[in-house]
């Protein structure tokens, strides 16, 4: 069956809503890509730093802090996917070289910051999705947990490894992304393709089966509202008193 192929706007560090040229974008370490066509809707976030590895670095985390708060603002939003511009890598944790110039109140701040932004990951008001398509360790795979839905190829390499350089927290296990589903730390594993995308592939394809549905608010708001007409009924009435009294409840449709 013949897809329709999605039109494929510029990767742009995200400080204006205008695209940036080629040569802007080349020197950001995260770059951002609203989709277009029949998957409008889909913005992407490219990891794009290859001389680390994508590690996260002060840049790097300020950058991407910068993009999530401008992003979160704009409702055209629907999915966001997370992936890397450096094949091989999704992203290989903590920027340890930097980390070691630092001092130990540095140390501290930085490590705030990089709460801080699982947390804003966490709590992105659009669903989002992790595209694992090579190592992800450390707060990389910190950075994936941190999205909701996680797409992993089965070739690709995963753990919370801190323990293995003196830091917290970490399990020291490295899992393969086919043992990472089998226990349920992704969602998708997928075999890895010449190209190098495979995950992000299946992960673009799922965010293009969840643009049709309900955004979240709106969903509440329905939630809402259809419970607000069943408050007043007898049956729910019946059904709390059934349940206090520890019977079956006598429901009469009113």
């Amino acid at each position: 069956m013949l897809r329709v192929l999605c039109l494929l706007r510029p990767w742009r560090p995200l400080r204006a809503r205008g695209c940036a040229s080629d040569g802007a974008v080349g020197g950001s370490e995260i770059q951002v890509r609203a989709l277009a066509g029949p998957d409008q809707g889909i913005t992407e976030i490219l990891m794009n730093r290859p001389s680390a590895r994508n590690a996260l670095g002060n840049v790097f985390v300020s950058e991407l802090l910068e993009s999530l708060a401008q992003l979160r603002e704009d409702w055209q939003v629907r999915v966001l996917l997370f992936r890397s511009g450096v094949k091989g890598v999704f992203c290989a944790g903590a920027d340890l070289k930097e980390r070691e110039q630092m001092s130990e109140a540095e140390v501290g701040v930085f490590v705030q910051r990089l709460r801080g932004l699982m947390n804003d990951i966490a709590a992105f008001p659009a669903p989002t999705i992790a595209a694992m398509d090579g190592f992800a360790l450390g707060g990389g795979l910190e950075l994936a947990l941190a999205c909701d839905l996680r797409v992993a190829a089965s070739s690709a390499i995963m753990g919370l490894i801190e323990t293995t350089r003196g830091l917290l927290p970490g399990a020291g296990r490295r899992l393969s992304g086919t043992e990472a589903h089998a226990l349920g730390l992704v969602n998708h594993a997928v075999a890895q393709n010449e190209e190098g995308d495979a995950a992000y592939q299946r992960a673009r394809a799922l965010a293009q089966e969840i643009l049709p549905q309900v955004d979240i608010a709106s969903g509440m708001a329905i939630e809402g509202m259809c419970y607000a007409q069943n408050i007043p009924t007898r049956d729910r009435l019946e059904g709390m008193a059934a349940f206090r009294e520890k019977r079956p409840p006598k429901f009469v449709g009113k």
